[in-house]
C-alpha cells in the first residue's frame, strides 16, 4: 500500500524533479508537470499517453480512473494510492516522468535500415 510520502521520496529521485505548489495540489515536474498530489495525499493524477491511460485503467481498474475532464482525455489519470503497492508506484511514476523530459533527454528510436 503506497503512501503519499512514498510517492514524494520516489518521484523527487526523479532526474530532474522538482516540487512546487499547483494549485491546491503539489506537483511534480521536470520540463512540464507529470504528477500532482492531492492536499489530503490521498490520490495522484498522473501524465499518462492516453493507450497508457487505458491500459493502467484496465488493468488496476480498482487504483486507475481517468480524470472526468478534458484533461483526462489527454491522459491525465487518478490514481487512488492505497490502492498501489510501492512498485506499482514507482512505475507509474517511471512512465509519468518519461513524458516530461526534454525533448533532447529522452531516447532516440532508431529506424532500421
Amino acid at each position: 500500500m503506497a503512501k503519499a510520502s512514498d510517492l514524494r521520496r520516489l518521484a523527487l529521485a526523479l532526474d530532474g524533479t522538482t516540487e512546487a505548489p499547483h494549485f491546491d495540489r503539489a506537483a511534480f515536474k521536470v520540463t512540464r508537470i507529470y504528477v500532482t498530489l492531492a492536499a489530503d495525499g490521498r490520490t495522484a493524477n498522473f501524465k499518462f499517453t492516453p493507450d497508457e491511460q487505458a491500459l493502467k485503467c484496465t488493468v488496476a481498474a480498482d487504483a486507475f480512473a481517468p480524470v472526468p475532464n478534458a484533461f483526462g482525455k489527454q491522459g491525465w489519470t487518478t490514481a487512488t494510492l492505497s490502492k498501489l503497492s510501492i512498485p506499482e508506484l514507482r512505475a507509474a511514476l517511471e512512465t509519468a516522468h518519461a513524458h516530461a523530459l526534454p525533448a533532447k533527454a529522452k531516447p532516440k528510436s532508431r529506424t532500421p535500415r
